[in-house]
């Protein structure tokens, strides 16, 4: 029997156009710790804060300036004698905006022949990636806070512990003393099965790494067992005490900042140092976001190839540009904190 071989010609084509897949966002949630400050426009590039140092503080350190302290018996008048005067001690606080942007470019030849929508998606791509430097601004001010513990040592270098209760309540001790409000109101149970109450609380911003070590915290209720499901965030983990956790890929590690891993069971990029988390644990009036005419000032530009000039008199090229004017600045370092820790390898 003779096998017959037939010859099918090639198509011309031979591929389906998919959908364009989706890609990573960048995750923004440090602005809920923050006081939002708008500055007005064409008033300069430097915003001064000042306030007042309450009478018995100090200015040594940050730990100092929310500490009142009067005696009783010191402010007893004596009969017909005139008390001494005193003084009042401002504390300025300076911020500099800085500009921030990125540009795309694209070529007629994209713009006219391609089968995707080029200047679209680099609109989407810069405007996303302005956004993740815009919470990396706000990262490298707040986790700059010099009122740090420190799990299971006294410097980064001697982190060896996971987060744990002990070192949230000695955090808490240290924001009490400093007069720091805390940032949400309290929640009450709800009508619903297996709810429970919720304590006004400090927010807690830490890496998604964290997670599970946060869910072992005792006392932890995740946000499905809260009265109504009241988060504060999409991004909201849950509460333990006074503190609600708010997570975020975006808040990365000091890779192998801690001590030598050993037996440990903490993470490590190079499976010899500990990696250390900063916990970044925010009261009220702690940190301004500022930025240039609030939300304004996140702008973007798109110069279409079509339109030629004398530096393009062909059309050939079309830019996409991003950018803003803002500043992220700790006002009050007191009414703040930073626990650094590790995060169990999960191995």
């Amino acid at each position: 029997m003779t096998t017959q071989v037939y010859s099918t010609p090639a198509g011309r084509v031979n591929e389906i156009k998919g959908e364009i897949l989706g890609h990573a966002e960048p995750v923004e949630v440090l602005s809920l710790g923050m006081n939002m400050r708008k500055m007005p426009k064409n008033q300069g590039d430097n915003v001064t804060y000042r306030r007042y140092i309450p009478f018995g503080a100090t200015t040594t350190n940050v730990n100092t300036q929310n500490r009142p302290a009067a005696t009783a018996s010191a402010h007893m008048l004596q009969e017909g004698v005139t008390p001494a005067a005193d003084t009042l001690t401002p504390v300025d606080v300076n911020v500099q905006l800085n500009e921030y942007a990125c540009l795309y470019a694209y070529t007629n030849k994209a713009a006219e022949l391609s089968e995707d929508d080029i200047p679209e998606e680099q609109k989407v791509q810069a405007g996303e990636r302005m956004a993740l430097v815009r919470e990396m601004v706000r990262f490298g001010e707040l986790k700059s806070c010099t009122n740090v513990l420190y799990a299971g040592g006294t410097t980064r270098l001697t982190v060896d512990e996971k987060i744990g209760l002990n070192v949230l309540r000695r955090m808490t001790r240290t924001l009490k003393l400093n007069h720091a409000k805390k940032k949400t109101r309290i929640l009450g149970p709800g009508p619903n099965y297996n709810s429970f109450s919720v304590e006004a609380a400090y927010i807690v911003l830490v890496s998604t790494d964290a997670e599970c070590d946060v869910r072992d915290l005792p006392g932890f209720t995740k946000v499905a067992d809260y009265a109504n499901r009241n988060s504060i965030s999409p991004d909201e983990l849950g509460s333990c005490e006074e503190f609600r956790f708010i997570t975020s890929p975006e808040l990365t590690a000091y890779a192998d900042a801690g001590a030598a891993v050993g037996a440990t069971g903490l993470l490590s990029t190079s499976a010899t140092s500990i990696d250390v988390y900063p916990f970044i644990i925010m009261g009220d009036e702690a940190a301004f976001d500022v930025a240039l005419r609030g939300s304004e000032s996140f702008r973007m530009n798109h110069l279409p190839h079509n339109k030629p000039d004398k530096s393009d008199p062909g059309g050939q090229r079309g830019y996409i540009f991003c950018g803003f004017w803002a500043a992220s600045k700790i006002v009050n370092g007191g009414r703040m904190g930073v626990i650094e820790a590790g995060v169990s390898a999960l191995t």
